[in-house]
């Protein structure tokens, strides 16, 4: 009796974990490979499942697993039943790369993935994780091999691109995705560096010098253009005062000219009736002309005309006005 209680313990107690060991529950973002006898019998989404204990068994497959501890990090591979589907990142060691002008730099990067599919990802490839290591150093290579130096250090987001495609098309039958490759540092050697530097430093100094010389060329452009404006507005204001004064005058000449016109026209009015108001004109500016000469105002010298005769016949002509006016009682 007390024999068969113990078989039946033992029999429940077996059957609790045969049951335990078939329940599996996935959780999200994760995929679980189950082999039947050794080949693949199915994939395990998130959420409860049940598999037949000793035929049924979960597949392994290699992962890369980092660790932090405390500043520092370091990465494993380990064996897990449980695929992550979600994108993973794969930070690399720094690598030598040598460009195409035979520069040795020190190129780490960083790659984004995601699984697929979780079967081509476990019987496509052996160790998932060392492949996508090899397989980026290796295109990293080809890529920077095709640069010169200028170009890598100019270049990232080309290289970034390149190998991108690159990762994408050689992990497509392994399940994979790559989604992004960025290049973190890109260390030349320090005697590469030491000569950037002072090309660096050259350079800005080129270019202070040059925006200096175009600052000061500039600056004679605007000042020699300040006096050519300065000139031009003198020389617009001295014409102005010239036609201004030449103006006047002319003006000035025209109000002489009209009241001396005027006072030939009253003149004229006056002499008409004679025999001959040429001559009264003509003796009235003999008369001025000896006027000023005996005055003694006159510091030219003064020619006469020879014919005297035609200025004592002026002088009779004013007699004559004189004497007619003296009838007419003026």
């Amino acid at each position: 009796m007390t024999a068969g209680i113990v078989v039946l313990v033992v029999i429940v107690f077996f059957a609790i974990v045969l049951l335990a060991k078939g329940i599996r529950i996935i959780q999200q973002s994760e995929e679980m490979i189950i082999e039947r006898f050794g080949s693949y019998h199915c994939t395990l989404k998130p959420g409860l499942h049940f598999i037949v204990p000793i035929m049924d068994e979960p597949r392994e497959i290699a992962w890369k697993v980092t660790y932090d501890s405390g500043p520092h990090s370091y990465s494993t591979i380990r064996m897990m039943d449980r695929i992550d589907m979600r994108e993973n990142v794969y930070d690399f060691p720094s690598q030598s790369v040598i460009t195409r002008d035979n520069v040795t730099v020190q190129i780490n990067a960083l790659l984004y993935f995601q699984v697929v599919d979780s079967k081509a990802a476990t019987y496509e490839i052996s160790s998932l994780p060392l492949a996508i290591e090899k397989l980026t150093q290796t295109s990293l290579r080809n890529v920077i091999g095709e640069l010169t130096l200028d170009e890598t250090l100019s270049s990232r987001d080309t290289i970034n691109a390149k190998l991108r495609v690159i990762l994408d098309e050689a992990s497509n039958k392994w399940g994979v995705k790559v989604n992004r490759v960025e290049l973190q540092d890109i260390t030349p050697p320090p005697a590469m560096r030491e000569a950037m530097e002072k090309q660096k430093k050259a350079e800005q100094e080129k270019r202070a010098m040059i925006l200096e010389a175009e600052g000061q060329k500039k600056a004679q452009i605007l000042q020699a253009e300040g006096m050519k404006e300065a000139a031009i507005n003198k020389a617009e204001g001295e014409k102005r005062a010239r036609i201004l004064e030449a103006e006047g005058i002319a003006e000035a000449k025209m109000r002489v000219a009209e009241g001396e016109t005027n006072a030939i026209r009253i003149v004229a009015d006056n002499v008409k009736n004679y025999s001959n108001p040429a001559n009264y004109l003509i003796s009235i500016k003999y008369i001025e002309a000896l006027q000023q000469i005996t005055d003694g105002k006159q510091n030219k010298l003064v020619f006469m005309p020879y014919e005297a005769s035609g200025i004592l016949g002026a002088v009779g002509a004013v007699k004559e006005l004189v004497e007619q006016k003296a009838k007419q009682g003026n």
